[in-house]
């Protein structure tokens, strides 16, 4: 072997290694792999479990109606020993519940399982029923188990095992304490412990294992939660709650994600989660473990319409456990409103790097739109809402500030269309002397007037621009301000969903499938105040041929407008009608304050005083560059032809 070749097989070992290490598996990795080994190697030992459980209940159904014998005691007291070995005496029990609250909450806790059996909060009503707490869930709309393996290789779920609660302790500061135990002996047993805080949708949650290193496998240091919920439908406006409704989920760096929120949608994450949320339009319900969740399989799923629920959601995570008991696996549930400033104060005194976020689960918007409304619009909210001022009076004033605020862009925008509009007989001359063959001689004409008059085609549009990102902040602002639910203004009950003043069960093809089967009165109200603006509009355009179909167009938009908003928030249609009217005060006056004649006269002295060296604008003089350029380009190519 040459030295060549020696080193050529150096390199290539070299390469090997690398690549091996590079390509290992991380901890968490490992652990994810060695946990779907364990489930497919235990998968037969769960199908038996749950015969056994279905032998059981069917057992416990028969003994009400006729006496138990002796030998079928016996035999069930076997059954239940094979299945769950030396977690036998939790396997049976009493059903029972155990209830803690604040002035917030009411969080009903059941023995069989030890977790939550119902989430009410108490500062909340549905549409369907104004007199009893808001519920999240309760029964099996709800599950949360998580898995145990034992010395032995049986895979048991604490869903189906039966917790013994403790007396409710309240500690120095107001927080409720619950504990449910999981018992195996007097030494071995794992404790739920629960602490509600005062005044706090926030859960504290803990799971602390003492005496277990011997019963479950030594190589379990992680347990598998799966987490089931079923989102009840909870406002009039089905539609759009369900536009709102995903399962959202935050990774350990901060990125915030989530799944499809108009189709059924499943996915598979191996990188370590901060949190994750089953959110519906105004309420979520998340869990925030202290060590993160290390993977997770998530899934969600649209419900038929005709359903009670709108959402179903499911998770399988693991999460770390240490069965020795020196270190606990904490939680802390959130079960509340989408409310912006109460879920922000969760990150308030956190380091960045600690930061939850969760404020993000209320949708404001894409960057800059989000941006606005944090620094602009809810605080402007805040500020009138702590007059203790009506809701309607609140919007009303937003939108005279807003308008007040955009008014020097609006203001801008009409005098530039005031100038085309002065000009456009000096326009038509020249589109009269340059016919459209001579296209480029008709755009340097018409770019020549336009420096003489101190004209640019761009003033117009850039104020629009300017002001495109305030109306969307509106736009996603009101359909999720939680501080509209149940808030009444005139004739609309609730300015956070449509407000129908004609309502129909029949369906009819297209129209109950884009528009809805009801008409909204303030989307209504808005429409005819959109169409009237609109004609204000177009009293000052040309009246030609070519602008016909423009016209048209013009007067179709409020009416597709009317079709998107029929199903929106009614507090946003009153705004947006607000926002016409004061619209079309604004034109009046800047029809009143603008003179045609007299700025024509401004522009015609202007027009003499650039003659001889007119004033260029950059946007001019980059259309001037432009076209010549593409002037010598077209000379150039020509000669080429001709030669």
């Amino acid at each position: 072997m040459n030295k060549n070749t020696f080193i050529g097989f150096l390199l290539i070992a070299v390469i090997l290694v690398g690549f091996s290490l590079f390509n290992r598996p991380s901890k968490e990795q490992l652990e994810a792999q060695r946990h779907y080994r364990d489930s497919v190697a235990f998968s037969q030992q769960l199908e038996r479990e749950a015969a056994i459980q279905e032998a059981k209940a069917v057992r416990a159904a028969e003994s009400l109606v006729q006496p138990t014998t002796t030998e079928d005691s016996v035999l069930l007291h076997k059954q239940i020993e094979l299945a769950y070995g030396e977690f036998a005496p939790a396997a049976t029990g009493k059903d029972g519940y155990t209830t803690i609250e604040n002035e917030l909450v009411r969080l009903t806790f059941a023995n069989k399982g030890g977790f939550l059996h119902k989430a009410e909060l108490k500062k909340y009503k549905t549409y369907k029923d104004t007199v009893n707490y808001l519920c999240l869930f309760e029964g099996q709309e709800q599950a949360l188990s998580f898995t145990l393996v034992t010395n032995n290789n049986r895979v048991l779920h604490t869903e189906n095992l039966y917790f013994v609660p403790n007396a409710i302790e309240t500690e120095a500061d107001g927080t409720q304490l619950l504990r449910m135990r999981l018992s195996v002996s007097e030494e071995s047993y794992i404790d739920y412990e629960y602490r509600l805080p005062k005044d706090d949708y926030m859960l504290r949650a803990s799971i602390h294992a003492a005496g277990m290193q011997d019963i479950l496998a030594q190589n379990m240091t992680s347990m598998e939660m799966h987490w089931h919920q079923l989102i009840r439908q909870q406002e009039k406006g089905r539609k759009f709650e369900e536009r709102y409704a995903t399962l959202q989920y935050m990774f350990k760096g901060n990125d915030i994600e989530n799944l499809s929120e108009s189709k059924n949608d499943q996915k598979s994450i191996n990188n370590r989660l901060q949190w994750i949320a089953y959110k519906d339009q105004f309420f979520s319900t998340v869990i925030i473990p202290d060590d993160a969740f290390t993977s997770a399989q998530l899934e969600s799923k649209v419900m038929p319409k005709t359903s009670d629920y709108i959402k179903q959601y499911d998770t399988k995570a693991v999460i770390g456990f240490d069965p020795t008991g020196s270190k606990t696996t904490d939680m802390r549930i959130y079960l509340g409103p989408n409310h912006y400033h109460t879920l922000k104060a969760y990150d308030k005194d956190v380091d960045k790097a600690d930061r939850l976020h969760l404020q993000e689960l209320v949708p404001l918007g894409w960057k800059i739109v989000a941006w606005i409304n944090k620094i602009l619009v809810i605080p402007m909210f805040d500020l009138f809402t702590s007059w203790g001022l009506h809701i309607g009076v609140v919007i009303l004033l937003m939108t005279i500030v807003i308008k007040l605020i955009i008014f020097p862009f609006t203001f801008t925008s009409y005098r530039s269309s005031a100038k085309m509009r002065v000009l456009k007989p000096q326009l038509d001359a020249i589109n009269e002397k340059f016919p459209p063959e001579k296209m480029q001689e008709r755009q340097q004409a018409t770019m020549a007037l336009y420096q003489r008059a101190g004209v640019s085609p761009m003033a117009g549009c850039l104020p629009m621009l300017f002001q495109f990102p305030v109306l969307m902040a509106m736009f996603w602002f009101f359909p999720t301000a939680i501080e509209l639910r149940g808030q009444s203004l005139f004739w609309a009950d609730d300015l956070s969903t449509y407000d129908a003043i004609v309502s129909w069960d029949t369906y009819i093809p297209i129209i109950s499938g884009t528009f809805g089967n009801h008409i909204s009165l303030f989307c209504l109200l808005m429409t005819i105040t959109n169409i009237v603006y609109t004609y204000l509009n177009m009293q000052t355009q040309s009246g030609g041929s070519e602008m016909k179909m423009m016209k048209w167009m013009m007067y179709l938009m409020p009416i597709f407008f009317m079709f998107v908003f029929n199903d929106y928030a009614a507090g946003l249609s009153y705004y947006y009608f607000v926002s016409l009217l004061i619209t079309i005060v604004q034109t009046y006056i800047f029809r009143w304050s603008i003179n045609d004649e007299k700025l024509l006269r401004q522009m015609e002295a202007k027009q003499a005083k650039n003659a001889k060296n007119p004033k260029k604008s950059g946007f001019v003089a980059r259309l001037e560059k432009m076209q010549r350029e593409q002037q010598a380009y077209a000379k150039e190519q020509a000669k080429k032809r001709y030669k």
